[in-house]
């Protein structure tokens, strides 16, 4: 059997991985963004689908269908894109091929979150208070409803169209937002309101289903870190979760599959208040991105199940000798945590994925992170025997294997897996909202190791320490925009950088300094006049000889020139030539990665000039408009 993976990235790369365990051919599909990526490289057969955008390729499904027909057997879907797009599903079952998933009938009813959750309720499963339809009736049902509550779009997931409303006076802008997030994201538009719950436990439930009627759990998992509605840890099992809770969830979320006659695997998501009780959210028809942290604690082969359940395979009984262990899964992204989480572009210039854990990625040093799909890089997932143990594990990977180049969240993974709050498992769904603190600034240290660095740099790719003159000088770095002037001196075989001493060594391993006689494995990269440099220990930056004819930010921003924060498309305008503008207000709002950016006034005044209109495309640093 030859099997088209519907999908890109590290979840192809999954796919295809357990695909050839078992003997499997496989078919990638790619984008002309992709035509050189892991994914493609990793199947035995590759089909164009067409050009970058995912309209025009991985949601463009008469070019799948034609791949599927002409190359392959059955269709899996992965996750995100047509995974739970039920018509995409007919459309495979009436080719005559084998579809990797549910039902279309169980896509249809669990992914409309109005019908589901009326399901739920018929199956005795616990539902928050909410309510449908359009805006006018969200509007009247949201005084009973009660405030805060969460719109939400009754199609997809991944935190699209999700809003949280505080009070009244919030709601009609924030349904006329999430409509148009959903809309852009699903194709519909369609929300729902319901009781927002501030402090809740994000708890989801594995489930596995067969042709033959028989469903059963896999244990849970807690997903309560999150930004902006999206996943950022994963674990399992959950520390609030007892035994006896384990049993409820499973039990209940055993109910929901059978509500629609589950087949596949899927997640049933609830969440868990203080006192015990909880709510079932939604059903994920798909696999779920955080898939290996019960995979390593279960010991049990996720897709593989998947696989044998669409070949007409009854389920083992049990599917699992049962748990050991803990696993913690961080996802790392292509994001400014420090910029709310905005998604960033760029090559990566270096990176040594961890040896000693679990790495699920779908890029590689080389590659570029682009602005149109979804910026995950990679899953890094670690076990221990117990969560603290596995908790160090993580830490130590993330900390080993910086990756260089594009901005990423490496360094705000490792703070939260650090922070007193996770370490005791006392964290929340909002929790991040208030996690501040996080960023370290550079220290002496590093800022020192860098100035040697990028004062001794030699273009030729000789090591830079090889090359030094007699006398000290002066150098200026710009740092997270703010200039360093400090001055390197050679002392022997070491330079003398403010108070601070620094020797470059080259080593078996590679590249290490020494810094005040304590020495750290380092890695950097120069590319251009930007350094990129990473010491255990100390952290890691971007560092930049600045171009004499730049301006600080400060006065960038001064300018009145509004600047689009990443490469994205525009998808609303909020303000007209001539309007009066405050600090803050909005003016242009870009989709970049499935994901609204509104770009904001940085000074106050009057919009004199409007430099983009709806669907034009834009890069990261271009003018959109002008404040005077």
């Amino acid at each position: 059997m030859r099997v088209l993976i519907a999908n890109r990235g590290e979840i192809a790369c999954r796919i295809a991985r357990a695909c050839r365990e078992r003997g499997l051919q496989t078919v990638a599909v790619f984008s002309d963004a992709d035509a050189n990526a892991a994914h493609v490289e990793a199947c035995d057969v590759a089909v164009r689908l067409g050009p970058a955008p995912a309209a025009e390729s991985y949601l463009n499904v008469p070019a799948l269908l034609a791949a599927a027909e002409a190359h392959a057997d059955a269709v899996h879907p992965g996750y995100g894109f047509l995974s739970e797009n039920a018509d995409f599903a007919r459309l495979v079952i009436e080719a005559g091929l084998i579809w990797i998933g549910p039902t279309p009938e169980a896509i249809d009813l669990m992914g409309d979150k109005a019908r589901s959750k009326q399901a739920m309720r018929e199956a005795g499963v616990p539902v928050l208070p909410g309510a449908e339809g359009d805006a006018d009736a969200l509007i009247e049902a949201a005084s009973t409803v009660g405030y805060p509550l969460l719109v939400k779009a009754v199609a997809g997931g991944g935190g699209r169209g999700l809003r949280i409303v505080e009070s009244a006076d919030q709601l009609a802008a924030a349904l006329t937002s999430a409509s148009s997030e959903a809309a852009a994201a699903f194709g519909n538009g369609d929300l729902m309101i319901e009781r927002w719950v501030p402090r809740g436990r994000h708890i989801e439930v594995q489930v596995l289903g067969d042709e033959h009627g028989s469903i059963t759990a896999v244990g849970e998992r807690e997903c309560s870190v999150q930004r902006r509605h999206q996943k950022v840890i994963e674990e399992s099992p959950s520390p609030a979760v007892s035994w006896a809770l384990r049993v409820e969830l499973e039990n209940a979320a055993v109910a929901a599959a059978l509500a629609c006659n589950y087949v596949s695997a899927g997640t049933v998501e609830f969440l868990l208040e203080d006192d015990g009780s909880f709510w079932f959210l939604e059903m994920n028809t798909r696999l779920q991105v955080e898939h290996p942290v019960t995979e390593m604690v279960y010991s049990v082969d996720l897709v593989a199940c998947q696989l044998g359940i669409a070949s007409g395979a009854e389920l083992p009984d049990p599917i699992s000798d049962g748990a050991e262990g803990h696993s913690i899964e961080a996802r790392l992204y292509a994001e400014d945590p420090a910029q709310n989480y905005m998604p960033q572009v760029g090559p990566i210039l270096r990176w040594d994925p961890p040896d000693n854990v679990r790495v699920d990625a779908g890029v590689r040093a080389g590659d570029t992170v682009t602005a149109h799909y979804d910026p995950m890089i990679a899953k890094v997932i670690s076990w221990g025997t117990d969560r603290e143990e596995a908790r160090r594990r993580l830490v130590t990977a993330l900390r080993d294997a910086p990756l260089l180049g594009v901005k990423t969240n490496q360094e705000f993974l490792i703070a939260v897996l650090e922070h007193e709050d996770f370490i005791a498992g006392a964290v929340h769904t909002r929790w991040l909202e208030d996690f501040t603190g996080w960023q370290r600034r550079a220290s002496p240290g590093l800022d020192a190791v860098a100035a040697v660095l990028l004062s001794l740099h030699d273009p030729t790719g000789a090591r830079p320490w090889h090359s030094r003159g007699e006398h000290d000088w002066p150098i200026t770095m710009r740092r997270e925009g703010e200039d360093v002037d400090l001055r390197v001196a050679p002392r022997g075989s070491a330079f003398q950088v403010g108070d601070v001493e620094v020797r470059c060594l080259d080593t078996e391993a590679g590249f290490a300094v020494c810094v005040d006689g304590v020495r750290s494995s380092a890695t950097f990269v120069r590319e251009g006049r930007d350094l990129h440099l990473a010491v255990v220990g100390l952290g890691r930056g971007v560092w930049t000889e600045p171009d004499p004819l730049d301006r600080t930010p400060a006065e960038v921003a001064g300018d009145g020139r509004l600047r689009a924060p990443t490469t994205g498309k525009v998808v609303r305008i909020e303000a007209a030539v001539g309007d009066a503008l405050e600090i803050g207000a909005a003016v242009v709002v870009l989709e970049a990665m499935k994901m609204e950016h509104p770009v904001r006034a940085a000074v106050a005044g009057t919009l004199s000039e409007l430099r983009v209109a709806v669907g034009d495309q834009v890069r990261g640093g271009e003018v959109l408009a002008l404040v005077e």
